[in-house]
C-alpha cells in the first residue's frame, strides 16, 4: 500500500525544508522514495496546507506517583472536565491532572506523536510505565531521577570513581528502562530529610559532605561517557526563589563545558531588584545560554489559571505549601531514593508575581537566539496544562496578539520586564525546530522528528490560519506510523505507542554491592526492582520497546 500526500507546504527542518511543497510517499509505516513500479494505494490533496512532522513534547508529566496524587487530591478538577465515552475513546476526564486516556487522546488531537516523562523515580519506575502505557496514540519515554538517591550519594562521599558511578547509572537505566536522567534538586531531596531547607550548588549536604556541583558534575560527565544521547536533565537548586538566576549562572559555569540540558528555566531567573525584592533574570539567562553551546533548555512558562504543580523537589515545594489553591497539599518522603510535592496553584493575570513570571518565560523564548536549543513546554501541569501549547504558540509568533495580553496583567509586571520592547516573531519553521526537529535530535529519536525518507510517518497538517492558535489546536490530519489516528481535531483510530529506552553498557558486577545494600536498605528486592521488556509490552496492550541507536547493546 502507497499513501501519497500531495501538495502539502513542508516545515521540516532537520533535512532544511521551509514551506517548500513537496509530496510526501508512506509505505508500511515509513516516509519512502515512490517505487517506481508501485501505484498510490490513496491520496490526500494538501495544496496550501501546512506539513510538520508529529509534535515531540520533551517535558511533561504523564505518568508516575506524583501524578497520581494529584488525581486523587483533586476531584473538583475532575468534574471540571470530564470527557464522555464515544464509540472509539474511553470515558476519561481532568483538566491540570488529566487522566491516562485522555492525556493521550488530546495530545494527539493537538498533532503531538511522542511525549516523554521527566522524572521518573527508580523505584516507582514500574508504576510510572503503567500509566504511560496506558496513555494512548503518541510513544513515550521516560528520564529516570538520579541525584538525591542513598546509593549515589555514599557513591560520592565515599571517593568512588567514575567508573562504579557510570555502572550504576547504566544499571539504572536497564532496571528501569530509562531514555536518559533527571536530576531533581541536586542532592537537596536528600537534606530536606535531613532538615536542611535550603542547598546552593557549593554548599554542603550536612550528611554526606558532598555539594550539588559535585552531584551535578559526576552525573554529567558519566552520562556523556555512557554514550546517552540525551544531555544530564537538570532541575536545578532554589527553584523559584528570588535571586536565584546566580544559581543558574554558577550551574552553567560549573559544569565545565559538559553538555547540559537545563529545564523549566522560568523559574530559574528571578532577581531580587525592585521593592518587591523580585524581579526578572531572563535577559541574563538568555545572555548565559547564547554564550554557552554545551546548555539547551525548556522554559516551564506560566500561562494563568488553575493547574497543579507536582514535583519530586520536596524541599521546595513545602516551601510553597502557603500559595496552594486550593488549601491542600503533599509532601512526601519516598524509600532512599527522593520525594515528591504536590500543590496545586492558581495562576492570576492580576497577580504581580505570576503575571512577572509569564512575561520572563516569554523573554526568554524571545532573547535566546537558537531555537535548537530551546524547546516549547510549560513542565506540564507546573507552568500550565499542556493543552495551552496552541496559546503558547501564538504568543510566540503573533506580537499584537502578545500586545493585548499584556494588557490585562498587572501593570507592574509590565514596568519591570523588557517585554514589551521585544518585536521577535517565531516563524513556522522556528516553531517546528522546537516543537519537532530540536526534541527528537537532543533525544537521540533519530527517525521522528523530520520527513526525510526513512522517517517513521509520524505526520501533522494543519489548515494554515492566521489564526495560529486556532491552526495549532485542531490539526486536519494526524498520522501515527502511517495511520490517520486523528482528522478535524477528533480521533479517528486508537493507537499504542511505543517506548523509547536506552541500553548502555556497564559492568554487570555492580550487581553484588547493589543486592547487599537492597537487602540492607530498601523495602523492595533487586530483582523485583527491575522492570522487563514483557511487563511494558503486556502492560501496554502490545506497545513495541524501542532502543535509542547508538546507546550500546541492544
Amino acid at each position: 500500500m502507497l499513501i501519497k500526500l500531495t501538495g502539502g507546504k513542508l516545515y521540516d527542518p532537520a533535512n532544511g525544508i521551509n514551506g517548500e511543497i513537496r509530496d510526501i510517499y508512506i509505505q508500511d509505516g515509513r516516509i519512502v522514495t515512490p517505487p517506481a513500479d508501485m501505484r498510490v494505494t490513496e491520496e490526500y490533496g494538501l495544496h496550501g496546507r501546512v506539513i510538520m512532522a508529529g509534535a515531540i513534547d520533551p517535558h511533561t508529566h504523564i505518568g508516575g506517583g506524583k501524578m497520581t496524587i494529584g488525581r486523587l487530591m483533586l476531584p473538583e478538577d475532575h468534574r471540571k472536565d470530564p470527557v464522555a465515552h464515544t464509540h472509539l475513546t474511553r470515558a476519561g476526564c481532568g483538566h491540570a491532572v488529566p487522566s491516562t486516556l485522555t492525556a493521550g487522546y488530546r495530545y494527539a488531537e493537538m498533532g503531538y506523536t511522542a511525549c516523554f516523562e521527566p522524572a521518573m523515580l527508580p523505584v516507582n519506575a514500574r508504576q510510572t510505565h503503567m500509566e504511560m502505557a496506558d496513555t494512548p496514540m503518541v510513544d513515550k519515554g521516560a528520564y529516570a531521577m538520579i541525584g538525591s538517591d542513598d546509593f549515589f550519594l555514599r557513591q560520592l562521599a565515599g571517593k568512588q570513581d567514575i567508573e562504579a558511578i557510570k555502572d550504576y547509572i547504566a544499571w539504572t537505566i536497564h532496571a528501569t528502562q530509562a531514555l536518559a536522567i533527571k536530576v531533581v534538586n541536586p542532592g537537596g531531596i536528600s537534606a530536606f530529610k535531613f532538615n536542611q531547607r535550603e542547598l546552593d550548588i557549593d554548599e554542603k549536604h550536612v550528611h554526606y559532605g558532598v555539594t550539588p556541583r559535585d552531584v551535578l558534575l559526576s552525573l554529567a560527565r558519566a552520562v556523556k561517557e555512557l554514550g546517552i544521547t540525551h544531555p544530564l536533565h537538570v532541575h536545578g537548586c532554589n527553584l523559584g526563589v528570588p535571586g536565584n538566576v546566580e544559581t543558574t549562572q554558577k550551574t552553567i559555569a560549573g559544569m565545565d563545558g559538559l553538555p547540559v540540558h537545563l529545564t523549566h528555566l522560568q523559574f530559574h531567573s528571578y532577581g531580587t531588584e525592585g521593592d518587591r525584592k523580585f524581579s526578572s533574570g531572563a535577559a541574563r539567562s538568555a545572555e548565559l545560554i547564547n554564550n554557552n553551546k554545551n546548555v539547551s533548555i525548556a522554559v516551564g512558562l506560566v500561562l494563568f489559571g488553575q493547574t497543579c504543580t507536582a514535583s519530586g523537589d520536596s524541599m521546595r515545594q513545602y516551601g510553597n505549601t502557603g500559595a496552594a489553591n486550593p488549601k491542600k497539599w503533599v509532601i512526601m518522603d519516598i524509600e532512599c531514593d527522593a520525594g515528591c510535592g504536590v500543590v496545586p496553584m492558581r495562576y492570576r493575570d492580576k497577580s504581580f508575581v505570576n503575571a512577572l513570571q509569564w512575561a520572563i518565560g516569554l523573554e526568554l523564548f524571545l532573547l535566546i537566539d537558537d531555537p535548537w536549543r530551546i524547546f516549547l513546554t510549560t513542565d506540564h501541569p507546573n507552568g500550565a496544562p499542556f493543552t495551552f501549547y496552541p496559546h503558547l504558540i501564538r504568543l510566540l509568533m503573533d506580537k499584537g496578539f502578545r500586545n493585548d495580553m499584556m494588557q490585562k496583567i498587572h501593570p507592574d509586571a509590565l514596568s519591570s520586564s523588557i517585554l514589551p520592547s521585544l518585536d521577535r516573531e517565531y516563524s513556522l519553521y522556528e516553531i517546528a525546530i522546537m516543537t519537532r526537529a530540536g526534541p527528537a535530535r537532543s533525544l537521540g529519536l533519530k527517525d521522528r522528528g523530520h520527513l526525510g525518507v526513512g522517517a517513521s510517518a509520524d505526520i501533522t497538517v494543519y489548515e494554515d490560519l492566521e489564526d495560529r492558535e486556532a491552526m495549532f489546536e485542531k490539526p486536519l490530519f494526524v498520522f501515527k506510523n502511517g495511520e490517520v489516528i486523528v482528522r478535524g481535531g477528533k480521533i479517528v483510530k486508537v493507537v499504542q505507542g511505543a517506548t523509547h529506552v536506552a541500553r548502555p553498557d556497564f559492568d554487570k558486577g555492580i550487581e553484588k554491592s547493589l543486592r547487599n545494600y537492597f537487602e540492607r536498605f530498601h523495602t523492595v528486592a533487586l530483582d523485583n526492582y527491575k522492570l522487563s521488556d514483557e511487563e511494558i509490552i503486556n502492560g501496554g496492550d502490545g506497545g513495541a520497546i524501542v532502543v535509542q541507536p547508538g546507546s550500546a547493546r541492544v
